[in-house]
């Protein structure tokens, strides 16, 4: 379970999309006769075009719809111009920095919300840096100064702005393209070592499989990316609104026991829950010791 911990709802609405096409596919060859690889052209260079092709369909529906599954998992409360007068001192600090840093940037601003959540979070995500959304948790406003609260919406911000959704997007594309084409490869091997005596079931029963632990190695290589990506969010932070404010708010974090986090959002969020060992290789963020260090080091 603690490798699931780590996958955040893009990966598993990737995973299961993937899922659910080979699914699909199945059914076409095993029904109707259809061989959809075998349309895609003969020998490896065919087997690419329809590996890109899907891997494709997986990692770039699973950004289209992230907005719209995050609104709906954390039950997100939109705020709008027309609610700032009733808002708190930090909510409309929140609105504030968000409207001050996009502006600033040239950039539609973003989506603002409030979700109700003990732990001390907020996360950003969004298809397009013009069609975005940054989510604060009540926990958050309730446990951090004003000063850790800009920082934290501007590592958001960070994020937006240096395209990391779609970034992450185009490398999850690559490790789909890579886990359904040696997939197909190895079943295949397998096939021909036991001369095809488990049938077409058998076959795809071992492609299913192969795509699962394949998928759990590309995994790792997403989860590098997400740990690099946030130093550089805490960056482009700093150089919004100071390197010792976001020095600050990565100090809070560390001064907070956070409750049980929800794996399904992990790599948007501004912290995780630090683990070590080989776990380290699935953690979406890098551990906040790491994360002040580099700030530290940081020269703008």
């Amino acid at each position: 379970m603690w490798i699931l911990k780590r996958i955040f709802l893009f990966g598993l609405v990737n995973i299961a999309v993937i899922f659910l096409f080979s699914i699909v596919l199945i059914l076409l060859q095993v029904v109707f006769g259809i061989n959809v690889a075998e349309m895609a052209g003969q020998g490896y260079t065919g087997l690419l075009i329809y590996a890109g092709i899907f891997g494709f369909l997986g990692a770039f529906f699973s950004l289209f719809i992230s907005k719209w599954m995050a609104k709906r998992t954390y039950g997100i409360t939109p705020l709008t111009e027309s609610d700032l007068y009733s808002l708190s001192t930090k909510e409309k600090l929140v609105w504030d920095t968000v409207m001050e840093i996009s502006n600033k940037h040239g950039i539609t601003m973003p989506e603002v919300g409030i979700y109700r959540s003990q732990d001390p979070n907020a996360f950003a995500t969004w298809a397009t840096k013009n069609s975005s959304l940054v989510a604060v948790s009540t926990g958050l406003l309730n446990l951090m100064t004003e000063d850790e609260i800009e920082a934290v919406v501007a590592h958001e911000m960070a994020h937006i702005l240096n395209w990391d959704m779609v970034t992450m997007t185009l490398l999850q594309w690559v490790m789909n393209t890579f886990v359904i084409f040696f997939a197909r490869i190895l079943a295949t091997m397998f096939d021909r070592v036991t001369e095809w005596k488990f049938g077409q079931l058998g076959f795809f029963g071992i492609y299913i499989v192969l795509q699962i632990v394949l998928g759990i190695v590309a995994s790792v290589v997403v989860m590098w990316f997400s740990r690099h990506r946030e130093f550089r969010a805490d960056e482009g932070a700093s150089r919004y609104v100071w390197k010792e404010k976001m020095i600050r708010a990565l100090q809070a974090l560390k001064r907070v026991v956070h409750p049980k986090e929800d794996p399904k959002f992990a790599t948007m969020q501004i912290s995780t829950q630090t683990t070590s060992g080989f776990k380290k290789l699935f953690m979406s963020h890098p551990p906040l010791e790491e994360r002040i260090r580099n700030l530290d080091n940081f020269r703008y």
